[in-house]
């Protein structure tokens, strides 16, 4: 018997992900269309002897979270449900605050998943690994190069037995190519360790003044606290992964997650895909239309284009590399490239929403993401455009690598801007 925990954050996080994030938790945020965290959800219910699957954060059980949670427990026929923590706990706060819930039934094992994470989730083969040999620990890693290794949990392994020598969160100079996926498998005895980081916090927290500065012995951050404590004393392994993976920390690495979806899909959920239709749109690459979106013949879709329920698009719409949410209207000949249009939101006639994209170095095998800022110099830099919820962008002008927040009717052109 096996279950899943899926971490799926709070309020708090996600700040990145704005504006965005201000109308749906990060986590049901649409990726190739379908809520960021149902694709964790799939590839939990594909393993065999997978009971129970919990949803751990800070969020308040509101409405989309609850119905979010009835329709996948329907659709996948396994029970799914969402701890609530009385305070952000960090990343192993929230496991050894619900050990209990964990525990119950007497699973073998328990895989951890990262909310913001994109992968094809090999999570059967990370099962059989730790069949094979059983350890506390089983962390799933891929390679990045030099300079980008240092924004991740690096891990130098034992090349025989991948036994976890040293482990690193965020390093200030180079340590390891391997980075930390932020996909685990654990066993039941990987929580005693848990139980020490906790006890060391309350014996800290008793020596400490009542500043309040203290933040609690439930805070336990998994990376720094247990990995890189027990690394290289034979509890924690790694497998790596040759796969697709990529966080999903900003706007603009939804839309690269989008992407390495979509292409998924094509040996996942091919009816997903959309295809070319006499009298539909014309369809080029890799794109998801919602059942319920109405698209003009004369449109141009894709590639790495994602329609949300209701959308509605008129004649001649050029459609590239985005995201189009739930209810938007695009008029008449609009073009959109490189751009998250939000939810509601109208793009008028012969309107040209653009951004830039910030994928990857295509000639770089081992390249992800930056993390990115927004800011370098006090100047925005170049960056996908996001048009915020029930925005209104008149006909004829030209929206270039812009943040709209939520409920602007815009009168002009804007580039390089944060429209407030």
């Amino acid at each position: 018997m096996l279950k899943a925990v899926i971490l799926i954050g709070g309020p708090q996080k996600g700040t990145r992900f704005r504006p965005l994030s201000f109308e749906v938790p990060k986590p049901l945020f649409p990726v190739a269309g379908v809520p960021m965290i149902q694709h964790h959800i799939e590839a939990c219910a594909q393993v065999a002897g997978m009971q129970e699957i919990l949803l751990i954060g800070f969020y308040q059980p509101d409405e989309p979270l609850t119905r979010f949670l009835e329709a996948a427990q329907q659709e996948f026929n396994l029970p799914i449900r969402y701890l609530q923590e009385f305070a952000p706990l960090g990343t192993g706060g929230g496991l050894y605050h619900f050990r209990d819930q964990i525990l119950a039934g007497g699973p073998e094992a328990f895989f951890v998943l990262n909310a913001d994470v994109c992968s094809d989730f090999p999570l059967s083969t990370m099962l059989e690994v730790h069949r094979h040999q059983p350890h506390p620990f089983l962390l799933l890693g891929t390679t990045a190069n030099r300079t980008q290794s240092l924004n991740y949990g690096c891990i130098v392994e034992n090349p025989q037995t991948h036994e976890v020598l040293h482990y690193v969160e965020k390093p200030s100079t180079f340590v390891s190519d391997i980075i930390n996926c932020g996909i685990y498998l654990f066993s039941p005895e990987a929580l005693k360790p848990l139980r020490d980081v906790f006890q060391r916090n309350q014996q800290d927290g008793q020596l400490e003044d009542s500043s309040g500065l203290w933040p609690g012995a439930g805070t336990i951050r998994l990376e720094q606290d247990v990995f890189s404590a027990l690394a290289g004393q034979g509890q924690i392994y790694v497998h790596l992964t040759d796969g697709i993976w990529s966080q999903i920390k900003s706007a603009g690495s939804a839309l690269y997650a989008s992407r390495l979806y979509l292409s998924q899909y094509q040996l996942t959920h091919p009816e997903r895909l959309a295809k070319h239709t006499p009298g539909g749109p014309r369809i080029r690459g890799n794109v998801y239309i919602h059942p319920t979106a109405k698209v003009a013949p004369s449109a141009v879709l894709g590639p790495n284009v994602s329609i949300g329920e209701g959308v509605t698009m008129g004649e001649g719409v050029r459609l590239r590399e985005s995201i189009v949410l739930h209810g938007a209207t695009l008029q008449e000949h609009t073009c959109v490239l490189h751009s998250i249009v939000g939810w509601g939101s109208t793009v008028g006639r012969w309107a040209r929403v653009e951004g830039t994209p910030n994928d990857p170095n295509p000639n770089d095998p081992r390249a992800h993401m930056d993390s990115e800022s927004l800011f370098k110099d006090g100047k925005l830099l170049p960056a996908i455009t996001i048009l915020g919820c029930r925005v209104r962008i008149p006909a004829e002008v030209l929206i270039l690598n812009s943040i709209v927040l939520p409920h602007k009717e815009l009168s002009r052109s804007f580039t390089n801007q944060i429209i407030l």
